[in-house]
This record gives structure tokens, sequence and C-alpha cells, in this order.
């Protein structure tokens, strides 16, 4: 089986391809960089782009399957854009389709949900065999809040201690993916994923500082110091404002365990202890990156 995977450098693409070529997949990625995408050499790369759709008619010649990733923000482009790729896809004789969709469709968030719900419905009306993935908080999102500030300080700021949270690690949701991609019974489905804990912002900070092995310090803020810490660290001022107006919601609406990825998997989902481990050197203290590095300069 050939998969494509859009996507492939991203977050939860880059875990996907190395699920599907751990289970004797061929896997093709399309890529804006292809001398940058760092991806396995077993992994063949298709230079191209989603967003304008050029390079997608090569990169779905003889696939089986594909993962779908929008890169368009605007919804009237990314359905655009859907509608123009799921007729290459279908042109080129491929069979099932798995793409990254949102929570938002999930519990109809105003804003993301009529986007999102656009490009599913097109996907639905493709011909393929379909399967939506919808994660909420990915638990990577935590290396834009607070990476900077774990690394420097080893701390933890946020404007809403107690507020509750079920971020979900990338790599369940890649094999969720990956499962809908590789076996049958999955056509049809729409998969809700959360993480397996539902944990306050402190909690959050402590199951981190457990998975990493050494402690964290925690401290509150108000949102515009959240969002100016986050601005400072170099985030977006919208993607902070974004940010800041998930953990809001959540604060007075906090969001639901859900059961998918156990469904979907056999197993509960990874915690977000085990994805500080996973991420223990994105997360380890700046002084000591550097002089690993400047060691390993030496003796290299």
């Amino acid at each position: 089986m050939t998969i494509l995977v859009t996507g492939a450098t991203g977050r939860v693409g880059r875990v996907l391809v190395d699920r599907l070529l751990a289970a004797g997949q061929r896997v093709r990625a399309l890529t804006r960089n292809p001398e940058e995408a760092r991806l396995p050499d077993a992994a063949e790369v298709v230079p191209g782009s989603l967003t304008e759709l050029t390079g997608a008619a090569t990169a779905l010649d003889g696939v089986d399957g594909v993962y779908y990733l929008s890169g368009a923000l605007d919804p009237e482009r990314a359905t655009q854009q859907a509608r123009a790729f799921m007729k290459l896809a279908a042109g080129a004789g491929a069979r099932r389709i798995v793409d990254l969709s949102g929570l938002a469709v999930t519990v109809r968030r105003p804003g993301s949900y009529e986007m999102l719900r656009d490009v599913e419905e097109v996907i639905e009306a493709s011909g393929l065999e379909w399967t939506h993935i919808r994660p909420g908080e990915f638990a990577s999102n935590k290396l834009d809040m607070w990476g900077a500030s774990i690394r420097a300080e080893s701390t933890v700021r946020s404007a809403f201690p107690d507020a509750l949270g079920v971020p979900v690690h990338e790599a369940d949701i890649a094999e969720v993916a990956a499962a809908a991609l590789l076996s049958d019974g999955h056509a049809g489905h729409a998969y809700s994923l959360s993480g397996p804990q539902r944990l306050t912002q402190r909690e959050q900070a402590a199951a981190i500082a457990q998975g990493l092995g050494r402690p964290l310090n925690f401290e509150p803020l108000t949102y515009g110091q959240a969002r100016a810490a986050y601005i400072t660290a170099g985030m977006p001022w919208d993607i902070a404002e974004y940010l800041l107006g998930y953990q809001a919601e959540y604060a007075e609406e906090p969001p639901e365990l859900l059961p998918d990825v156990e469904r979907v998997l056999g197993r509960p989902g990874r915690t977000l202890a085990q994805w500080a481990a996973d991420h223990a050197s994105d997360l380890s203290d700046d002084r000591l990156r550097r002089a690993k590095h400047s060691a390993s300069t030496v003796t290299g």
C-alpha cells in the first residue's frame, strides 16, 4: 500500500510517517522544501504545495490512501482547496482518506466549526472512504506556550491556573490516523480525541515536571501578562489570543475526557507526563543544551 502524507513535517504528520514506515507501508510525502524536510530515507519526498496544489497530481499517482491536512486558513480557500484536491485524489484512484480536522466540529464551536465542517463535507462527497480525526488541545502546544520559560527558568506561567484541560499527545493522534488508513472498519467515522487525564494548568505543570524528572515553578499571571509573555517568546499575537481564548473557555466550560483514542487503539492515551518525557530534549535547560553542544563539538 502507498500512502500520501500531506503536512508530513508537522507535529502529527512527522510521527505518522514513522508509524506507516514501521508498518511496512510505502510512504510518499508532499512538502514545500524537500531539502529541509529531514524525513526518513525510506520515505519518497515530492516537492509541492497543498495550498497551491503544485505537485499534488504527481504525489497522488498510484496512492491507495491519503492523510490530508488543509494548508489554508481562509474558510473559502480551504473549501476550494479541498474540493480541487479531492477531485485529483478520486481521479488518481485513491481509495481511502483520513483528514485532520478538529474538536471544534464535535462541540460546534463558532468560528472554527464552519470552516472545518465545510472541508469535512467536501471530503464526504468525494466518493472515497473517509475518516475524520478531530483532536482537541494538542499537548505540543505546551512547547509554544511554556517551552521558553521551562528551558530558561524552569517555570510555567498561566493566566488560568485552575482551568482544566485534556491535552492529547501527537503520537496518539498519528496512531489513530494510521489505524484508520491501514485497517478496515473506520470508514464513515469521526473520531474526537482527548488525552487520558483532565488536569488544571497547575496539575499540567506538575505532570510535565514529573515527565522531565525535575521540579518546575508555577506562577499565575493576568490575561495581559500571559499574552505579553507568549508574544515575547515569539508567538504571533493572534495565536497568543487564540490560545488564551481556549484557556478562558476551559476555565468556565471544562473539556470532556473522550474515549476514541482507547476505542481505536485498544489502550489508554499517553499521559502529559509521558509527552514531557518524550520531549525532554525540547524542554531541557538552555545552558545545559549549550554545554552539551559545546562538548559534542569538542569531542566530535
